[in-house]
């Protein structure tokens, strides 16, 4: 950096001037906008090291397995700050998702120390933590002497954070005050509804505001439109058919997967109100969801979003984010918070939260913790929310940023006020329990056979409920 660019660089790090007034100063200069971001966090990683010893475990490398993702492509964008800033080295792998959790599970239960850290799924270490896969990070996040003053564990959205800590027992609620911080939220997912405003402005359709809305909708949009499908949402036998919009519905009213009496567990699916759900979440499907809906997953709810093939989506915000860019439809997507009660106060979606857990077998714990520690952190988060695409971010410091805000604000209509209506109800709603991914897959097996009219939807739900309080009792849960 010349001095000019570095005097003010570190003006604005003094205070001395507003990051407004540095990038059109930068810009005067000849510098990017993309580029003073750069720089600018490189100045504010370099001022972390004035009140911690960021560089104990300077000449250490560490290895990471990644998930290939936007919220990867962020961190490794940002790799360079964290070695100057450490004196460590860091070296990874990267997988696709449809092998990724397949290559995860294969090195740990190998008990292989080859990766230090990793990224995964808050499910997933349902799996990893009581197996002994993994380690407890509460011990590293409330030791100072690791954890520098300028984390602030606090500022993780309360939610994403506790959604990342359970106890251990089949059924205890997640984040309580005996809880494993098993891993870190890293980045998450609401699930509410995006939509194309081009379509709706055309057909003449207002955004619904609870399920009966959205059935009435989807079925207009798809009478209206030119070859369109109404409604988005997955459909393949597999627990993410479960997880997003469906599960985010079914807990706004009020309903569970499994309930919990004397310390045994049992089926909830099968209530009455869980039953009148799934008979509206079965007509949307056949009347306004895809003809191939019992194959999609994420990839072809977002494709087709993006492709104009369907009006809207109820799934993951950050989907309906990915498709407003490089799209048939971009620019042509909104977004909208969604409450599939209309008795409900506010939305209540079930998330996804992409996470950094540790290596159980790691032989350099300490060095992976430091890594954790920054791509967790505070100046990170903003550096991937304000220059790359780490949305949803995990801190509500970032959340609150007026640059990051306006960003979202001017290029995706809707979505900051989608987030800020969601978040406070937004937590994982499934009961943790050693056979979460075998009976979801089950129950999203059930509902492709209701949609198929292969059984009826009060009779296949208690089929469902009676087959897993059988699985619990076989595996001593009931």
């Amino acid at each position: 950096m010349y001095e000019r660019e570095k005097d003010l660089v570190q003006a604005f790090v003094r205070g001395q001037m507003s990051r407004r007034s540095l990038i059109r100063r930068l810009g005067a200069l000849g510098v990017t906008a993309g580029t003073a971001g750069i720089l600018l966090n490189s100045s504010a990683t370099r001022a972390l090291a004035q009140d911690f010893d960021w560089q104990r475990h300077a000449g250490t490398t560490i290895r990471l397995l990644l998930n290939q993702h936007p919220y990867t492509d962020a961190m490794i964008a940002n790799l360079d700050n964290f070695r100057e800033l450490t004196g460590m080295d860091v070296t990874y792998d990267v997988f696709a998702e449809d092998v990724y959790f397949e290559r995860v599970t294969a090195a740990l239960a190998a008990g292989s120390s080859e990766y230090d850290a990793f990224m995964t799924g808050a499910y997933m270490t349902w799996t990893y933590g009581p197996a002994g896969w993994i380690e407890d990070l509460n011990q590293w996040i409330n030791d100072p002497e690791k954890t520098g003053p300028q984390y602030n564990w606090e500022d993780m959205l309360e939610g994403v954070r506790k959604s990342c800590a359970w106890n251990g027992q089949p059924g205890a609620p997640l984040g309580t005050e005996d809880a494993y911080q098993w891993c870190i939220p890293w980045g998450y997912e609401q699930n509410n509804l995006s939509y194309n405003r081009r379509m709706f402005d055309e057909i003449g359709l207002d955004v619904p505001g609870n399920l009966d809305e959205l059935i009435e909708t989807a079925a207009k949009a798809k009478a209206g439109g030119d070859g369109i499908y109404g409604i988005g949402v997955r459909g393949s036998r597999s627990w993410a058919t479960i997880h997003p919009g469906f599960l985010s519905g079914y807990a706004n009213y009020g309903q569970q997967d499994l309930s919990m009496e004397n310390g045994a567990l049992s089926a909830a699916m099968n209530t009455d109100v869980s039953k009148e759900y799934h008979r509206k979440w079965v007509q949307m499907i056949k009347e306004s969801g895809a003809p191939d809906w019992a194959t999609h997953t994420w990839y072809q709810v977002g494709i087709d979003l993006g492709a104009g093939r369907s009006a809207m989506i109820y799934d993951a915000d950050i989907l309906g984010y990915f498709q407003n860019g490089g799209t048939a439809e971009a620019g042509n997507l909104a977004y909208a918070p969604f409450a599939a009660n209309p008795e409900a106060d506010a939305p209540t979606p079930n998330i996804w939260i992409w996470s950094l857990a540790m290596s159980r077998f790691s032989q350099r714990k300490d060095p992976a913790w430091y890594f954790i520690q920054w791509a967790s952190g505070p100046e990170h988060t903003l550096f991937g929310a304000r220059q790359m695409d780490l949305v949803n971010p995990v801190r509500q410091s970032v959340w609150d940023d007026p640059d990051f805000r306006q960003r979202l604000e001017n290029s995706y209509p809707g979505y900051v006020e989608m987030h800020d209506v969601s978040a406070p109800g937004a937590s994982i709603k499934f009961t943790p329990q050693p056979l979460f991914f075998d009976l979801t897959t089950e129950w999203a097996a059930t509902l492709q056979r209701m949609v198929a009219d292969e059984v009826p939807v009060d009779e296949g739900l208690d089929q469902l409920a009676e087959s897993v309080n059988r699985q619990l009792a076989d595996v001593g849960l009931r």
